[in-house]
């Protein structure tokens, strides 16, 4: 009999901008990149805290929510078409279909406030991370395509006894994790912000739609029914697995892959993902004439000629990918693989960004997660050099960083910071149970883990 307690709804609300600002009156148009989010999951990421042990204040969770609603409705001021709805517009002759986010036709963004009877222990000292983990967040399940009914961000705030978990589920088609994370961070600021009502903060996000030369701002789909591109993707059983690796562990990646391929070019997360690569392909035991890759998600943002902000805010990503046979990856060593990511990365400039999005403007496509990764392959996904940790809500830095249910699939590895900073990452692994405990198994992984082999 299953005993795990369950969360509970205690309120729900939908916050909307502290004022409306004069730009929520313009539409905002979808680029290719956003356009191809449509049948994908939310953004599914959120931040564990401590209670204060000195708090005297009884009432603390009601301080912490009225504070929390507060300082979110300033931040959706900046951030106001999180408060939106996504609009189709539909003509028959000639032919059209096409997608846009209404910043003022929404209630704003959803706020829900839960508990949980379970501590922070229970929640991170299991190997793996609880199930439970994933009914922190709002749209479970969802794509973003539902953001024609369904909010566009949500905040879910899950008390634990003694800690406090804030959990963010945004929608994908109108923002990628660079633009995930300068959200939180900006939320933060203006939280910790004494007068906040009227502040500016430090990076604003940037809507002025980027389209490649001669398109936009409307684009067209090549559809009639959104049954004809939305897809309900299930993930397998999978076991989910927080693995840290030091900042001492990466940097004797980093000297070997180098070494062993003569030469001084191959990065840190270069050296880490072709440890994981050749490791789970290794414990798979694939026939040795199978391809596989590993894929990268990458930020075009400073890949095109002339670079976008970082605080522009939209999808500005793509996936790319070093790929081989199982049998030439585990014949050859750590370096190898680890250039054969270097090389992905180094030819993913200007002109292939640009090929790309030309190769799109032909034939439209929706991504769709049970086709786009396949069962031989790896994707490490987020990224180690979004500020996660800066944010902080009155109770300290954060314990650690979890994610819900979106985007979960074999062979899946989203890289955080690690939470002593540094350099150190955390790799957030999922994996079938048997593939995962022969990945536990693995010698040269467990180590550089800084862990023993089952």
């Amino acid at each position: 009999m299953d005993t795990t307690p369950n969360v509970n709804h205690i309120s729900e609300c939908f916050i909307k901008p502290h004022y409306t600002p004069e730009d929520s009156e313009n539409p905002l148009y979808l680029t290719p990149w956003d356009l191809a989010m449509l049948s994908v999951h939310y953004i599914q990421k959120g931040l564990l805290f401590a209670k204060p042990h000195t708090n005297k204040d009884e009432n603390f969770m009601g301080s912490l929510l009225d504070r929390l609603k507060q300082s979110l409705s300033v931040a959706l001021v900046h951030f106001y078409p999180l408060a939106g709805r996504l609009k189709t517009v539909k003509t028959e002759n000639p032919h059209s279909y096409s997608v846009h986010v209404d910043c003022n036709d929404g209630p704003g963004a959803k706020f829900i406030y839960a508990t949980l009877d379970m501590t922070v222990s229970d929640i991170l000292s299991p190997v793996d991370v609880p199930p439970i983990v994933q009914l922190f967040f709002d749209h479970d399940r969802a794509v973003n395509h539902d953001g024609h009914t369904t909010s566009l961000v949500t905040i879910q705030v899950t008390e634990l006894v003694d800690g406090v978990f804030i959990g963010c589920s945004m929608n994908h088609v109108i923002a990628d994790g660079a633009s995930f994370w300068n959200f939180w961070n900006m939320w933060s600021e203006i939280f910790r912000a004494k007068d906040n009502k009227n502040k500016q903060i430090s990076r604003p996000p940037i809507f002025k739609r980027w389209f490649p030369e001669g398109h936009g701002p409307i684009l067209s789909l090549p559809y009639k029914h959104p049954d004809e591109f939305i897809g309900r993707f299930e993930a397998p059983k999978l076991r989910e697995r927080v693995f840290h690796f030091s900042v001492e562990s990466i940097a004797k990646l980093k000297a070997r892959a180098n070494l062993e391929y003569n030469t001084r070019k191959i990065s840190s997360f270069q050296s880490l993902s072709a440890l994981v690569w050749r490791s789970i392909i290794r414990v798979r035991n694939l026939p040795p004439d199978q391809v596989t890759s590993c894929r990268l998600a990458a930020n075009n943002r400073a890949r095109l000629d002339p670079p976008i902000s970082e605080n522009y805010f939209g999808n500005v990503i793509y996936p790319i990918r070093g790929f081989t046979t199982a049998g030439e990856l585990l014949q050859n060593d750590l370096g190898w693989a680890a250039w054969k990511l270097h090389e992905a990365v180094v030819n993913h400039n200007d002109k292939s960004i640009r090929g790309l999005l030309d190769a799109w403007l032909r034939s439209p496509t929706v991504y769709q997660i049970g086709k786009l990764f396949d069962p031989y392959s790896v994707m490490m996904g987020s990224s180690p050099r979004f500020d996660k940790y800066g944010n902080e809500f009155g109770m300290g830095r954060a314990l650690a960083l979890r994610s819900g249910y979106a985007h979960k699939f074999d062979g899946k590895v989203s890289c955080y910071p690690g939470h002593e900073g540094g350099g150190s990452i955390d790799l957030e692994t999922c994996l079938p149970p048997e593939t995962m405990r022969a990945l536990e198994s693995d010698k040269e992984f467990m180590e550089a883990a800084g862990l023993s082999p089952l």
